[in-house]
């Protein structure tokens, strides 16, 4: 069998194998709960599909969770920069080549490492460990999954999150990597590619960027980007509503979906079924929320949305980038608005897919990301 869980020779922290697991004791605890959860009275806003913006529907009490360990899982204990320890989850595919790129893909919320899983099935049915081109590493972000949780006396931030991101490739002997992301990740890679020089290179598939300054260089658009924008608009007009609870009022939002799974799967699959082009398979929806559920990740993962609204103005990033363009993205930012603050040497515009594309199209994004890959590691310059 083909091993891709290899260490790099040259790691300096030692991860140790790790197995995704349900505690026992927490599985009946959830499934006790969903059946002693009474479900809403039916009403005409949860039971039909014209009802515009009032989105979920009743949902049923069925459970299922991927089976998650045929991809090498680890382990490790990383410090901050004031000496605190996290230990941080990953699922990774490790290179027998020695000149193996390493990349990091980043997830977002209400996502995790498992958006992630096709991609890597399709690299390990194209590659097997000895000609795998690159070392793909796909953390729990702090606050995620089996990763460890902010403190309770620390105002985490997503600084903090990107440095043990950034440490955590250090830490498996990579002097150099690349970075992708899309919602929080996206912020993640954006940061760690301005920050860092070991990052040589981001590629995002949610690019948020504002317009330009320059009135014609922001009408710079053809019609299919302006349709996007529209749907994009009406995203930030009517679908803003669960954003704003998670950064004002964080606390509060957290102790009322902890105290609930069906409270969670409403909140959590109403993103899956609206944000995506297509209404993912309900395994999928109910495995990612069931790992929330059974890993504490909610409240203890929005963090970044109490400094969501502060929107810093990061400088224009120079290294090479790519960018994805998936039409139903919640932030379809076009072409020229992206070249206005970073320099794309890569891009790709689809015609079908939404805000979670590792997801929903993992062959057309893992496409776009080889083709992205060897301009960046050389540096190109814009196309």
């Amino acid at each position: 069998m083909a091993d891709y869980s290899k260490i790099p020779a040259g790691a300096k922290l030692q991860p140790k194998p790790f197995k995704c697991h349900v505690d026992e004791e927490k599985l009946k605890h959830m499934l006790d709960l969903l059946k002693l959860s009474p479900i809403g009275p039916a009403v005409w806003e949860n039971t039909g599909k014209d009802q515009g913006e009032t989105k979920m529907s009743r949902p049923d009490r069925k459970h299922g969770m991927h089976h998650l360990n045929s991809f090498p899982q680890f382990m490790i204990s990383i410090q901050d920069s004031e000496g605190r320890d996290y230990d941080v989850h990953f699922m990774a595919l490790f290179s027998e080549k020695p000149d193996a790129i390493p990349i990091g893909f980043y997830h977002g919320w209400p996502g995790s490492f498992m958006e992630f899983l096709e991609l890597f099935t399709l690299l390990k049915k194209k590659y097997s460990p000895k000609d795998l081109p690159y070392h793909v590493i796909a953390p729990s972000l702090i606050g995620y999954g089996y990763s460890s949780g902010p403190a309770r006396d620390l105002d985490l931030h997503l600084d903090r999150t990107t440095e043990i991101m950034h440490k955590l490739m250090l830490g498996l002997g990579f002097t150099s990597y690349l970075a992708q992301g899309g919602d929080v990740g996206s912020m993640v890679s954006k940061t760690m590619a301005t920050k860092y020089d070991e990052c040589k290179g981001m590629h995002l598939n949610m690019f948020a960027s504002p317009p330009p300054q320059d009135e014609a260089k922001a009408k710079d658009i053809d019609e299919f980007e302006a349709q996007c924008l529209q749907r994009g608009q009406e995203f930030r007009d009517k679908g803003m509503a669960y954003a704003l609870e998670h950064g004002t009022r964080t606390g509060t939002i957290g102790l009322v979906l902890s105290s609930s799974p069906l409270a969670m799967l409403a909140w959590i699959g109403e993103k899956f079924l609206e944000w995506t082009d297509e209404d993912p398979p309900l395994d999928t929806i109910l495995a990612s929320v069931s790992l929330y559920w059974l890993t504490d990740t909610f409240p203890r993962c929005i963090y970044p949305y109490r400094r969501l609204f502060e929107r810093p103005q990061l400088p224009y990033i120079n290294k090479p980038c790519g960018y994805s363009y998936f039409p139903k993205e919640l932030v379809p930012t076009p072409r020229s608005w992206a070249a206005a603050t970073a320099n794309i040497v890569s891009y790709s515009r689809h015609t079908g897919g939404g805000h979670f594309a590792a997801m929903e199209k993992p062959a057309e994004l893992l496409a776009d990301v080889e083709e992205w890959i060897p301009k960046a590691w050389k540096g190109e310059s814009k196309l």
